[in-house]
């Protein structure tokens, strides 16, 4: 990439105080605005009160020096105009190729030329990541975290450029506050449609209105039917009723052209507004993919709770996982104390002994019983015979127990020093 010389750029800005060049470089190498976005901004984007510039897709805080140089530009007694980027003459909003051009010369005229406006953002990205970390980074340049490693492996804290991206829970909060700001925009439905039904977003570009039986509160897919809540469903309503006569059947459609939304730019969208409301790390797929774990999860636990236990084969054949994944999705729920293992079992957390308090509650009982039979201690754990066998096997290994005949006792040397 290139880099512009950071001494260059700013006694470049120095000079470049009061003009239309000198504003455009600093929004694009302080602020890491693109082109079109320097074009398109509006007074109304630049909040002096809260020191930010508030962009359709993020907010970006405002640089000092750049605050200060905006701020002389709003006090000039030029005509009004919403355009923040005039031309120096006519105070006339600049076309894209106008701007490009005008950076153009003036980097040229200070040395630097070979250096473009994309190379100015560029440089904002590297030196933020350079102080800041990348989640903080995607959010205020904008830019999918996907792509963030792929260009910019390179700026990324050492140790950190063939990591894996974090799996983040998605936090309820912060998605509320965002399905609050989308309401029945085809993101607000997307977002809706993957974290509360599970749908895939091949399902939701594919989804027709005679799919939505808003009547019933029904979603009907092909292999399934799922039952809208109070809220989505209002908001399919409110998306119903803005249907033109003879418009595409389609749920989701572009705003201007009123065309279906295809996969990649529903997921890009729906990506914007993940990013703006702070959940960089999550995607539309996470979101599908979490609702189905959710309910894959449930329905462990509830066959769990209804057999009383459940082992890794029970959950291969009841979600037609592969033995590693059945593996790990218990040994999750194992982890978050919705399960207990107990060898090769897997009971509800509070219906078993857990492990690590077995021999504790075992001991205590034969203080006050004395020797017992393995049926008595497998009642005691609330585990099956053969199981219990087999922990009573490795307790007497091990020499905490000691068996007589068909009885288990404490060993002498623990009965006298009680």
């Amino acid at each position: 990439m290139r880099r512009p010389d950071a001494r260059a750029m700013a006694q470049l800005l120095a000079e470049q105080t009061q003009t239309a060049a000198g504003l455009i470089l600093r929004l694009a190498w302080r602020q890491g605005l693109t082109r079109e976005e320097i074009q398109r901004l509006t007074w109304n984007d630049v909040d002096f009160s809260a020191h930010q510039l508030r962009l359709p897709d993020r907010t970006i805080p405002l640089e000092t020096e750049t605050e200060d140089c905006l701020r002389r530009q709003a006090e000039r007694p030029d005509p009004p105009t919403p355009f923040v980027v005039v031309s120096d003459r006519r105070r006339q909003q600049m076309p894209p190729e106008s701007i490009s051009r005008l950076a153009r010369k003036t980097l040229d005229r200070a040395g630097l030329g070979g250096i473009s406006l994309m190379d100015l953002r560029h440089d904002f990205i590297i030196r933020h990541l350079e102080s800041h970390d990348w989640p903080y980074v995607a959010r205020i340049s904008g830019i999918a975290v996907p792509t963030l490693y792929a260009v910019f492996s390179d700026y990324l804290p050492e140790g950190r450029q063939k990591d894996s991206l974090p799996r983040q829970e998605v936090d309820g909060f912060l998605m509320w506050k965002l399905l609050q700001a989308e309401g029945s925009s085809p993101v607000g439905l997307a977002l809706w449609m993957g974290w509360k039904l599970g749908m895939q977003v091949r399902e939701m570009t594919a989804l027709t209105w005679d799919q939505v039986d808003l009547d019933r509160g029904l979603v009907r897919l092909p292999d399934r039917d799922l039952a809208l809540g109070v809220t989505l469903r209002r908001l399919l309503r409110a998306a119903a009723g803005r249907r033109r006569p003879g418009e595409d059947p389609h749920v989701l459609l572009t705003p201007n052209s009123r065309r279906p939304l295809d996969q990649p730019r529903l997921s890009k969208m729906v990506r914007t507004a993940l990013i703006r409301g702070g959940m960089e790390h999550i995607s539309l797929g996470d979101l599908c993919r979490e609702e189905r774990r959710e309910n894959e999860d449930a329905r462990l636990l509830a066959y769990a709770a209804e057999k009383g236990t459940i082992s890794r084969s029970e959950a291969m054949s009841l979600l037609g996982l592969s033995k590693v994944a059945a593996y790990e999705r218990l040994r999750q729920l194992a982890e978050r104390g919705k399960l207990v293992r107990v060898g090769g079992k897997y009971y509800p957390a509070g219906q078993v002994v857990p492990p690590e308090e077995q021999y504790d509650v075992i001991r205590t009982f034969l203080e006050q019983s004395g020797p017992a039979y393995r049926q008595d201690l497998a009642a005691l754990l609330h585990v099956g015979d053969r199981q219990c066998a087999l922990i009573l096997k490795h307790m007497v290994e091990d020499g905490r127990l000691v068996q007589a005949g068909q009885r288990y006792a404490l060993p002498i040397r623990e009965e006298v020093l009680l």
